[in-house]
């Protein structure tokens, strides 16, 4: 068995995916594994949108190109799963609750053997139509604030190595 703690040290962002599918019931541990994410106060503000539709992914891919200024760059790194984040506006702790689920995904994850990758501007796509539009197809109302995208599926290259931890990380008061 694999101690939580070794997933933590091992979990590392993935950029090269294979084109294999993941199967269902993975993705449903993982997606489980952030909606049982801490949130302030118990609200649970964040949805999380798994997106597995080809066309969806290609539009959302352009558009993250877009916005990060590399129209021709691949920000999801060819994964077969993208899955968004967002979390309601109205929540204090939004983007705090988004993301602690991003980051129990990436950790379940990685226990299955999945690689992961957040892939940020989520805050500035869900000011365009497309993701308005993925919203109401939904049926989800009310005003979101993206925290982030994840990029999900099988890793297409050897896993990164830590970096050593910086000196002065941690302090103790006795």
């Amino acid at each position: 068995m694999i101690e939580l703690l070794d997933i933590i040290k091992t979990r590392r962002s993935i950029r090269k995916f294979k084109p294999d599918a993941v199967p269902q019931e993975l993705i449903e541990k993982v997606v489980e594994a952030g909606a049982y994410a801490a949130s302030g106060r118990g609200n649970q503000s964040p949805v999380i949108i798994v997106i597995e539709n080809e066309d969806l992914k290609e539009e959302i891919s352009k558009l993250n190109s877009e916005i990060f200024g590399k129209p021709d760059f691949d920000t999801f790194y060819k994964a077969p799963v993208y899955i968004l984040v967002a979390a309601d506006a109205s929540a204090n702790t939004c983007v705090y609750d988004g993301t602690l689920a991003l980051g129990n995904m990436m950790l379940e994850a990685h226990a299955l053997g999945l690689g992961t990758c957040w892939i940020h501007r989520a805050k500035e796509s869900m000011e365009h139509e497309l993701y308005k539009d993925l919203f109401r197809s939904l049926g989800i109302e009310g005003e979101y604030v993206g925290v982030g995208h994840l990029a999900l599926g099988y890793a297409d290259c050897e896993l990164p190595k830590a970096a050593p931890r910086k000196e002065n990380y941690v302090y103790y008061v006795k």
